[in-house]
This record gives C-alpha cells, structure tokens and sequence, in this order.
C-alpha cells in the first residue's frame, strides 16, 4: 500500500502537536512530512512537498483554510479539515465530499478518516478539483446547487433542484429525480435532512424528504398524504402535518 505523505497546517502548536502524535501511533499508511502555522507557510510547504493529503485549520491569524484553497494553482492534495468551525461549513465540506475532523479530533475518527484518503488516493487530479471547486463555491455563495451522493460503486454529482424526493431504506436512502432515475445512497436520511436546504426541502415524515416544489397535491387525512410530480404517493406524519400546510400555503 502507497504510504500518503501528508502535511499540518494550523496556526496552534498544541494542535499540531496532537495530530502529528496521533497520526505516529495510530495511522501507519501516513508519512508526516511537514507542518505549516498559517496560510503563507503553508502554501510555501504545500509548494515545496507537494503532499498527497493536508490536516487544513480553518481560522488562522493570517487568514482562513478556504484563502489557502483559492491561492493552490491546482487542487491536487487530498483535504481534512481539524476545525471547531460553524455547522454551515460543516454542510460544505459534506456537499464537496471533503472529510472533517472536529476539534477536540476523536482517535477513531482520525483513523478513518485517513482510511478513506488511502482508498481514493488514485483519484484522477480532476475530480479532486471537482470536489474542492464545489467547496469552495459553496463557502462563497452560501447556498449549495450540487450535492455529492455516495453510492457503492463511488459518488454521483447531482443538481439538487433535480431531486424530486428522498427516501428511507433502512441505514441506505434512495434519491428519485426529475429523470426518473432513482440512485441508492450509503447514508441515512437522517444526515440529508441536515445537508438539503430547508428552504427548498422538508422531511415530512420518519422516512422522506420531499422538494417542496415538486409537491402537485396534498390528500387531506390524519396526517395526510403528497402527490409528487412522478405520481409517487407519500404519507405525511400527523406532527409534520402542520409545518407541511404552512410552507405550501406560502
């Protein structure tokens, strides 16, 4: 197995200090191979190493881990950021498909989040591009156009606009689109509800999420039932039955 060689960039040593020891102890396919305090000496090392993977802070004093993204020529490592950062980008590095660490970093989440940086590290440089291109217009324009699926095979882009609705499947969920595609996702739905922008998207039940906009008519009833724009009839729970009829009423 290709060790990844990777580098630290936050501006506090004692974070520096529990990465770089965790990654000794824990994580033998990662070779540390240099650390940065802040934005410019992180691109200066960033140039110099030419690492497969980057440990990014987010609030640095010289500036922040997206200023150092939109500085990189080309976005060729792999990216984890070790942040205490707002839930927004915690929804961003989701959408983009970019690990995170929370600070203070959990060992076992350390351990797999390197894992998954080993299995793709043969990602072809372009769509790591993708990826942190979506990141970074995310961050920018604070709305989100595109979501990034998991599937088994890999991830699929897909224009959220084209998501007509999401729907259990046990620890899956299943997204049914505008195409009439319908694609199996390696998430749980409860992490969607999260990540869809409330202003388009609403959970009306355990086990959907609907796009609002592809709702062409609501069945009166205990908690009631939707008609999607596909013809597909989804129940409505009797709690969510009273935000359902105040959003369509809008």
């Amino acid at each position: 197995m290709k060790q990844i060689r990777a580098i630290i960039i936050d501006d506090e040593a004692d974070a520096r200090d529990i990465i770089r020891n965790n990654l000794r102890e824990y994580c033998e396919g990662v070779d540390l191979v240099g650390e940065a305090d802040g934005v410019s000496s992180g691109l200066q090392v960033i140039k110099q190493l030419n690492p497969d993977l980057i440990f990014l802070d987010i609030e640095m004093e010289d500036g922040t881990g997206f200023d150092l993204l939109n500085q990189l020529d080309s976005v060729k490592p792999q990216i984890i950021f070790t942040t205490a950062y707002d839930e927004f980008a915690i929804k961003a590095f989701k959408y983009s498909t970019v690990d995170y660490l929370l600070k203070p970093i959990d060992i076992d989440e350390l351990i797999d989040a390197t894992k998954k940086v080993s299995a793709s590290v043969s990602s072809s440089n372009a769509a790591l591009e993708e990826k942190m291109n979506l990141l970074l217009q995310s961050v920018e324009k604070r709305s989100f156009d595109r979501i990034s699926l998991a599937t088994i095979n890999g991830f699929q882009m897909v224009d959220t606009a084209n998501i007509v609705f999401c729907k259990a499947d046990g620890n899956y969920s299943n997204f049914y689109l505008k195409t009439g595609e319908k694609i199996m996702v390696t998430k749980i739905i409860k992490e969607f509800e999260q990540l869809l922008s409330p202003d388009i998207f609403l959970r009306i039940h355990q086990s959907h999420i609907v796009n609002l906009k592809c709702i062409n008519r609501y069945i009166k009833g205990e908690g009631g039932v939707v008609v999607m724009s596909d013809g597909t009839e989804l129940e409505v729970s009797r709690r969510r039955k009273k935000e359902l009829i105040s959003r369509l009423s809008q």
